[in-house]
């Protein structure tokens, strides 16, 4: 499971394996290029530095990937949460779409319950991050309270995403 972002690439790597071994949804309305394998293939033997460039987000993705996979195993609910909200406002910001610590997050509470690996009964670790005072809302736009005291709550290094600036 991942969430993207608009810009994010999306399974770029699936081409070495020939055919997908999942799916694809979006949870909102979204504007999609695909780009024919023969094409890209052929777009990489001509510019071999495109290459390195395409292989950049995968090893992001994977990064993201492992901090998810702590999640999952090692973090309480709401330090999965603060973390995902975190990473969300990272990725927003370093693509222009955060406003300070505001950015969209148009997911309900049942999606935000899916990608964190709890049932929605538990999602009562929402309301923990509010009464804390680390975040103020979520919905269709999340609003943190202090990114730092976010971060540091949920253990959140924005350098895990191996970005200039976080």
């Amino acid at each position: 499971m991942t969430l993207l972002i608009p810009g994010d690439l999306c399974d770029v790597q699936v081409m070495l394996l020939g055919r997908m071994d999942h799916s694809i949804g979006t949870l909102s309305a979204c504007r999609i290029l695909c780009l024919p394998l023969d094409s890209l293939s052929r777009l990489l033997r001509q510019n071999p530095g495109l290459a390195r460039a395409l292989w950049w987000p995968t090893l992001v993705d994977e990064a993201i990937l492992r901090e998810w996979l702590v999640n999952i195993g090692r973090r309480s609910s709401e330090i999965r949460l603060g973390h995902l909200i975190c990473e969300m406002l990272l990725r927003s910001r370093a693509v222009g779409l955060a406003d300070g610590d505001v950015f969209d997050l148009p997911l309900i509470q049942e999606e935000l319950a899916d990608t964190i690996g709890l049932t929605p009964e538990h999602m009562r670790c929402l309301q923990t991050l509010r009464g804390h005072g680390l975040i103020e809302s979520v919905g269709k736009r999340a609003l943190i309270a202090g990114f730092g005291r976010l971060a540091a709550f949920s253990g959140c290094d924005p350098h895990y995403r191996h970005q200039a600036k976080g």
